[in-house]
């Protein structure tokens, strides 16, 4: 079975959505919508996104980036095949574009795919008094300093080993899937998804030697505030802005889950930073 959703807020979905439908009908496959999913495309449904996913094999999410980060965050740990239709921008999680429906419609029913298992990091943000916040991100963690105009000092360590204290607007630590997220924005790394690593990389770092380190990923990262007058936030992939305050750990580990992320056999990842970044050969 497959479950539909769709960035129903972009003005092309409506269309795609039915496009879509249209073509796993014609290949008679079973699929389901997700409501607001749904609602575009005049039929009915109540699923959200987790109960769409406990009762799917596989997940057609139609947007960006954006939005599948959004759909792995809403479904949580009913984590299910994500293959990705790009409606959106760059779109770099995607494997078709939406002139592409036939062709993806065709790869889903021959099962014509490769699963890319992509890293997930677990992110505690614990309390001075010992309470603790649990989230899971595909992307990033990105501390930051809001609204301040001041620069933060963070302090991290390396599995209890001090690397250095930052003095900066803030702290990108990305998955290789991240990577070419904002941690790029900043002048980070590009990781190939299975490197096995994560990459620390300061945002308008004061010091101009503090650079993107690439740490391995079996490490644990832990980041505090030294400046009592000083506060961040913390953000995962996007979603939330949870404050952090002197007293509290940040600690992010890799998760013993991953998520399924579908490639086409001639959308491989280094094919996708080529035509991505627009990257050419060489004339030499």
């Amino acid at each position: 079975m497959i479950g539909l959703i769709a960035h129903t807020e972009k003005t092309e979905a409506a269309e795609q959505v039915r496009a879509m439908i249209g073509a796993l009908q014609e290949k008679k496959v079973g699929f389901l919508l997700e409501k607001s999913t749904a609602e575009i495309a005049g039929i009915l449904s109540d699923l959200d996104e987790r109960a769409l996913a406990r009762q799917c094999d596989l997940l057609v999410v139609m947007g960006g980036d954006g939005t599948i980060l959004r759909v792995v965050h809403k479904i949580g740990e009913d984590i299910k095949p994500i293959f990705g239709i790009n409606i959106g921008s760059l779109g770099f999680l995607t494997c078709a574009a939406a002139t592409e429906i036939p062709r993806a419609v065709e790869s889903i029913t021959r099962k014509d795919y490769i699963l890319s298992q992509r890293s997930l990091l677990l992110t505690e943000l614990i309390s001075s008094g010992g309470k603790i916040r649990k989230m899971y991100g595909l992307n990033d963690v990105v501390i930051s300093r809001g609204e301040r105009s001041q620069l933060v000092k963070l302090r991290v360590k390396i599995d209890g080993a001090e690397l250095t204290d930052y003095n900066a607007d803030g702290l990108i630590i990305a998955t290789p899937t991240g990577s070419t997220a904002y941690s790029l924005s900043a002048g980070g790394p590009i990781l190939m998804p299975d490197s096995g690593g994560f990459v620390i990389t300061p945002i308008c770092p004061h010091v101009l030697t503090n650079r993107s380190t690439v740490v391995s990923d079996r490490s644990i990262i832990t980041s505090e505030l030294i400046v009592a007058e000083h506060s961040v936030f913390v953000t995962v992939d996007g979603q939330g802005n949870h404050a952090m305050h002197l007293g509290d750990t940040l600690r992010i580990s890799q998760s013993d889950r991953r998520l399924p992320l579908v490639m086409l056999p001639e959308k491989l990842f280094p094919e996708v930073l080529r035509q991505k970044l627009k990257w050419s050969g060489s004339n030499v």
